[in-house]
């Protein structure tokens, strides 16, 4: 009987609790304003890899000081590399690490370098993408099969993309995930 009256007692100053903690202004991350700076460090930190390319795709998620790491990479070494510099920001307590490792493959690697050309080769897209620090279309090719991930400016350069892509010999499938900006 003293559980079933201490039971709502406790769920209220639970919900008084979650409403004094301030939201932060990120669109992108849900959470506390800890978690935001947490979440913009995060990114930074994997952007600066400097074996992060073209060919990788690394994504996070943030709950409280836990950051999970997701994506596929090409090297060995970019995944432990990602751990590593995430496991040093401030306010991270643990590191899940469940990028996974691209198997090597020189099918693979032709169809990337092919891939890259195709899309990168295109007039309309290798002037507003192609001149970049880290390009942002990126090209994941496992067991023959394209993927694109990233962002583009519109659905014209999305359908541009997917279409040099699904022209690459030796491709089995491609994937065009690419988001619109905006949308």
């Amino acid at each position: 009987m003293a559980f079933a009256l201490l039971g709502p007692a406790a769920f209220a100053d639970k919900d008084k609790d979650q409403a004094k903690v301030p939201q932060h202004q990120d669109p992108y991350v849900n959470g506390t304003p800890d978690e935001s700076r947490i979440a913009k460090e995060v990114r930074h930190q994997l952007v600066m890899l400097p074996y992060f390319g073209v060919f990788d795709d690394l994504g996070f998620t943030v709950n409280g000081g836990t950051v999970t790491l997701l994506g596929e990479v090409t090297r060995p070494t970019l995944k432990s590399d990602a751990g590593n510099v995430v496991k040093r920001i401030e306010g991270v307590t643990s590191v899940e690490n469940n990028i996974e490792v691209l198997p090597l493959s020189p099918n693979d690697d032709q169809i990337r370098v092919a891939t890259y050309r195709a899309i990168y080769g295109d007039p309309a897209l290798s002037t507003r993408y192609g001149y970049r620090a880290l390009p942002s279309i990126h090209i994941i090719v496992k067991n023959g099969n394209v993927r694109l991930e990233g962002v583009v400016a519109n659905e014209m350069d999305k359908n541009i993309s997917g279409i040099r892509a699904n022209g690459v010999p030796g491709a089995f499938s491609v994937e065009n995930d690419l988001k619109v900006e905006g949308k």
